[in-house]
């Protein structure tokens, strides 16, 4: 994490924006009260919905089954 004073963040605020970009958090102070938190953003909904779309691809295609029974027909019979 890194604190810098609000003059300098004016001064610097691309390159603060690089380092939240990377995951830092930045703390801004005024007279070394701390007064805002830069923080990257977090991963949109639309990344969760393509992780489990990919998640539905691979079961499709791979059809998982454990010692010949389906994921499936362990649901079916209240196993899972």
């Amino acid at each position: 994490m890194t604190t810098v004073g609000a003059y300098e963040a004016k001064t610097h605020f691309s390159e603060l924006l690089d380092k939240v970009e990377r995951g830092e958090t930045v703390i801004i102070t005024r007279h070394g009260a701390p007064i805002a938190r830069l923080v990257p953003v977090a991963r949109s909904a639309d990344d969760a919905a393509a992780a489990m779309e990919e998640l539905h691809r691979f079961r499709r295609e791979r059809r998982p089954r454990l010692d010949g029974i389906t994921i499936r027909e362990l649901i079916e019979e209240g196993r899972v």
